[in-house]
């Protein structure tokens, strides 16, 4: 059914056909006709940060950042569903128009902003829900006009509002839409805000009498000495997870493309690389008890296996859906279950 609706979908803006298409999907799953989109794979059971996840293919934050869609989304078929980036305060993000395909690149650049309904918002929405099938992220944020030097209070403000909600929480430190926001990834800077964090999920956890675990998003542009940086800073803070990574700034894959010098982050298959290098060059520097869930790129089984073999515990996706619909969910499910039970003890060609 994707095929058929595809077209008219590309014919629209990228930001009108998101919202449509998400639209779309609450009426699929509220007529019963969701299996109609995607065939759900069958259980792939994953372990990471003390979850036990029915699969580890998972949406990516920024699909729903208010969590509006969440029972329709957890239908398709994923093992983990992450909703957000949501902030304190509502916000509108950056003007429009700020999405952006590049169909022969099969590549989106976005430029949105953190535009959100705020925390409030959020939680009522996720309060509704019935969140049958897989777990539930929420990645959380500062507000735009919120100084880096008290940013701490924001993403702690977001943490214990969502805490009780959440199977896990991401803080996002890597958008590139959020003026300022990547410094937060600077060795000193990292360390205070994760330190401040830590301690008030070690908090929440008493109060509340379960421990939600935390993870870091990290960048594709961070240099070499930076991801030597950033690992150090996690592993001293023994963080639960990383994501790596969110968009690109760099156009380097797509240079003289038609629309690739819009400004925002550069998500789909020219990110495939380069997040997958970091991940790789994560998973070589952090301890094995900080699992990685790979994100970056993934547009075929293959591309899910190639993240696994990076070192990923977990796999998520966004722009791919836009390319490939959700047929993609149980196909990278197929190829890492393939993977995983190899007669050999190794991987098995995956389809393509």
């Amino acid at each position: 059914m994707y095929g058929l609706a595809r077209p008219l979908l590309f014919a629209m803006d990228a930001e009108r056909a998101h919202d449509l298409g998400l639209r779309a999907l609450d009426v699929a799953w509220r007529s019963g006709a969701a299996s109609l989109l995607s065939k759900v794979p069958a259980p792939l059971p994953t372990r990471a940060f003390g979850l036990d996840f029915a699969n580890p293919v998972g949406l990516a934050a920024g699909l729903d950042k208010n969590g509006e869609h969440i029972d329709a989304l957890m239908a398709l078929g994923f093992g983990f569903v992450e909703i957000g980036t949501v902030t304190p305060r509502p916000q509108d993000g950056n003007p429009k128009p700020r999405m952006f395909r590049l169909p022969s690149q099969k590549a989106v650049i976005n430029r949105l902003g953190f535009n959100n309904a705020g925390v409030d918002a959020l939680v009522r929405n996720v309060e509704r829900a019935d969140r049958k099938g897989a777990l539930l992220g929420i990645n959380i944020g500062k507000n735009k006009d919120t100084p880096n030097d008290i940013a701490d209070g924001d993403y702690m403000y977001c943490l214990s509002r969502v805490y009780e909600l959440a199977d896990y929480v991401t803080v996002n430190i890597s958008s590139p839409n959020t003026a300022g926001l990547r410094e937060l990834q600077e060795e000193q800077t990292l360390r205070r805000l994760v330190g401040t964090l830590r301690e008030e999920q070690e908090r929440l956890g008493a109060k509340h009498g379960r421990r939600i675990p935390m993870l870091v998003k990290i960048a594709p542009d961070l240099s070499d000495p930076d991801i030597e940086a950033c690992a150090r800073v996690l592993t001293e803070m023994q963080v639960d997870g990383v994501i790596a990574t969110n968009t690109t700034v760099s156009r380097i894959a797509v240079e003289g493309v038609r629309g690739a010098d819009e400004t925002g982050g550069l998500s789909g298959k020219p990110l495939m690389g380069r997040s997958t290098t970091v991940l790789r060059m994560m998973r070589t520097r952090l301890p094995e008890s900080i699992p990685l869930v790979g994100v970056g790129g993934i547009l075929s089984g293959a591309d899910a296996v190639t993240k696994m073999a990076a070192g990923a515990t977990l796999v998520q996706c966004y722009s791919g859906l836009v390319y490939r619909g959700p047929g993609l969910i149980k196909e990278c499910v197929e190829a890492i279950r393939r993977r995983k039970f190899a007669p050999s003890g190794g991987p098995l060609p995956p389809a393509a």
